[in-house]
């Protein structure tokens, strides 16, 4: 996307472009140039407009993929929504697209960035979204106030910090989220967010994942159990010199880098998310033009936010998977990677460069249709998402290049989303999304396909010593969002509960306890199951549940917790809260 800045000349562009969009209402023109826009098209002066563009071949939305990204595509209806200054315009005419501008969303593209009344933190005019330094100064803040649950780690500089005399730019630094207390080596979880500068909601929503994290530690069981024997890791900024653009009201999509002969300081920069060296410029998905969006750089990772996440990536995950494009990660592959995006509702996964199905595509696909369970996105391979290439992506580096179960969140429906709906839509949506993320990185490529475990109940919550204690759940093997397809289903066969031991602690021998059909007989694909607790041998205080379940095709799903208390004489129990996590 064309990266802009406001100039002085704002409002009489802004009148002008209003003006043009009239003169041409209803249907587009039927070919050639649309009266909407400036007779002369032959400098890089005037624009930005947001168009709708009309097409009659789905082909054509392919050849897009070195020119510019869509806003949208509306293949039912033969439009896509995108924006440009006269060389994107001049290339979608040349591509025979049919242009109709969009008035609103162009004079929404060039209003100036205005805080409402009152705000004092935040974007201007976005309170709900951090800045750059508000959100470093959150993450250093709960580093600091939890050391044994926080570190913050310093992984690199950006451009502009790079470069001598110019824009002081930034530290690029990730959240690293475990209990330090306990010994790993334990499964990760990556999430990178606003590798897009202009995209408001994913930094947000990664900071707000890390405070939930944090918050619910000893409150939630699963919360508890995953920062236990999990790790999480959080580069909450992506792109900070972009990010300071995008604050201003730019539409800035790519990094700062001005020196790969881009001469237009409103457009110069590398498109980060088209600079991995897995798949660089390999097959007509990004653009060799310095000054388009979809920049792909003057070679892979030549960026230093791309070098510090690919060194972070190859540090901290184990390479699972063999060269050649047909060699699969091992089934029993551990740690998953989420880029963080905005916008279009979407779970997305490799290969984006091409249509052929990666190795371990089923699989992928079982993890991004539970995934968008949650957060109820469409969930498809990332190559369908226009039916073209993108080639150097994070996504395809990450399971490309080390076998990671690697996906892409495109989150909302704008790029500055609206606080309303990012607080009311976005978060309680992908918050569960991240948390079931979380839980299976240990086996991402296993646990999706088995049930899940929901409604746990302790009957009593709360018991003395040498007591017996009801524990009740529900096995659901049917939780995949069906948008786009469905995924095979199948009857419960098992289930089983440890008490404080999970099965995967090294030097313990943990027992399961069989969790029994409540209707007497495994014969569906949602079972109510139960079991008889003893709390005989159990020292008085917290203790956490560990439940999962096991489909007739032989499928342990996730692993769910809840938390028993036992007290002994005169004793007292302190205030916590049960949640339903994923």
């Amino acid at each position: 996307m064309m990266a802009t800045t406001v100039r002085p000349s704002l409002i009489l562009l802004l009148a002008a472009v209003l003006l043009l969009a009239t003169l041409a209402p209803g249907a587009p023109a039927a070919g050639g140039q649309p009266p909407d826009l400036p007779g002369d098209l032959s400098t890089e002066e005037g624009g930005p407009w947001v168009v709708r563009a009309y097409y009659d071949d789905r082909r054509m939305v392919a050849s897009l993929a070195a020119v510019l990204e869509p806003w949208e595509v509306h293949h039912d209806e033969g439009w896509l929504l995108a924006a440009g200054g006269p060389r994107e315009i001049r290339a979608l005419l040349d591509l025979g697209f049919r242009l109709e501008v969009d008035a609103a969303r162009t004079a929404e593209l060039l209003a100036p960035r205005v805080a409402l009344e009152g705000q004092v933190a935040g974007i201007p005019g976005f309170p709900c979204y951090r800045t750059v330094e508000e959100t470093y100064a959150s993450a250093a803040a709960l580093a600091a106030a939890h050391p044994d649950l926080a570190t913050w780690i310093d992984v690199g500089d950006s451009w502009d910090k790079q470069q001598p005399g110019g824009a002081p730019g930034y530290d690029l630094w990730v959240l690293r989220l475990t209990n330090a207390q306990l010994p790993g080596p334990k499964p990760k979880l990556f999430v990178l967010a606003s590798i897009h500068a202009r995209e408001y909601a994913p930094a947000e929503l990664a900071t707000r994942f890390a405070e939930h994290l944090v918050g619910s530690y000893g409150l939630d069981a699963d919360v508890t159990w995953l920062l236990d024997h999990h790790e999480i890791h959080l580069m909450l900024q992506g792109n900070p010199d972009g990010r300071k653009m995008a604050e201003a009201g730019d539409l800035w999509r790519k990094n700062t880098d001005s020196d790969d002969g881009c001469t237009n300081p409103a457009v110069w920069g590398v498109d980060l998310n088209r600079n991995f060296g897995f798949a660089w410029d390999c097959c007509g998905g990004s653009s060799d033009y310095p000054c388009s969006e979809t920049y792909h750089g003057p070679g892979p990772a030549s960026e230093p936010e791309t070098v510090a996440v690919q060194d972070y990536l190859r540090a901290e995950f184990p390479d699972q998977r063999l060269p050649g494009l047909d060699a699969p990660a091992p089934a029993d592959a551990t740690g998953v990677f989420v880029d963080l995006h905005s916008y279009g509702d979407l779970v997305l996964w490799p290969w984006g460069f091409d249509d052929t199905v990666a190795p371990n595509g089923t699989a992928l696909q079982t993890l991004g249709r539970k995934m968008a369970y949650w957060n109820g996105a469409i969930p498809e391979q990332a190559w369908y998402l226009y039916r073209y290439p993108t080639d150097g992506t994070t996504d395809d580096f990450a399971y490309g290049d080390l076998g990671l179960a690697a996906f892409t969140f495109e989150v909302g429906t704008e790029f500055f989303e609206e606080c309303g709906r990012f607080e009311g839509t976005i978060l309680p949506g992908n918050l569960p999304a991240l948390l079931y993320a979380a839980k299976v990185a240990r086996t991402p490529y296993q646990a999706p396909a088995g049930p899940d475990v929901r409604d746990l109940a302790l009957l009593p919550e709360v018991v003395g010593v040498d007591a017996t204690i009801q524990v009740r759940a529900t096995l659901d093997d049917t939780r995949y969002s069906t948008l786009g397809g469905n995924e095979p289903t199948q009857n419960i066969a098992e289930g089983e509960l440890y008490v404080d031991l999970p099965p995967w602690v090294q030097g313990a021998t943990p027992a399961a306890q069989p969790l029994l059909p409540l209707d007497g007989a495994f014969d569906a694909s949602v079972e109510e199951v139960w079991a008889s607790l003893s709390t005989a041998g159990l020292e008085p205080g917290r203790h956490v549940l560990y439940l999962r379940g096991r489909d007739a095709e032989g499928h342990w799903g996730a692993f769910s917790a809840h938390f028993l208390y036992v007290i002994g004489h005169q004793a007292y129990l302190p205030v916590v809260r049960q949640q339903q996590t994923p």
